[in-house]
């Protein structure tokens, strides 16, 4: 099967409140928001940050945006003004996530699960 990254497919918004970070990550179509629903799994989230995310992370589906929202709760050592990390903010996780790798369907092509060019 062939692997891609997440960023060929979708882009990501983040950022944080308290202890967690928010993850929005948005398709570019309908067929890639159907890869992303059945491969960016809470779990596989959840493992993709295991250094990082020492809660629960909760999964939101936001269909009519072609998008899912991820809560990575206890992911910012305490939050900005408790933590002693640098940058204690999850304005990067979105960035982050969009480096995990998808296996594309068997029938499916990149070119189906990207933005088309033509005018």
């Amino acid at each position: 099967m062939t692997r891609i990254r997440l960023e060929q497919i979708a882009h990501a918004r983040s950022g944080d409140k308290g202890d967690g970070s928010n993850v929005g990550l948005i398709a570019y179509n309908d067929a890639g928001f159907r890869v992303i629903r059945e491969q960016v799994t809470a779990e596989r989230v959840k493992a993709h940050f295991s250094r990082i995310c020492f809660g629960e992370v909760e999964r939101y589906e936001v269909p009519n945006l072609l998008a899912l929202n991820f809560l990575l709760h206890d992911s910012l050592g305490g939050g900005g003004s408790e933590s002693v990390k640098t940058d204690a903010q999850g304005k990067t996780h979105g960035q982050a996530l969009l480096r995990l790798e998808l296996e594309l369907p068997p029938g499916v092509a990149l070119a189906d699960l990207v933005p088309s060019t033509k005018a």
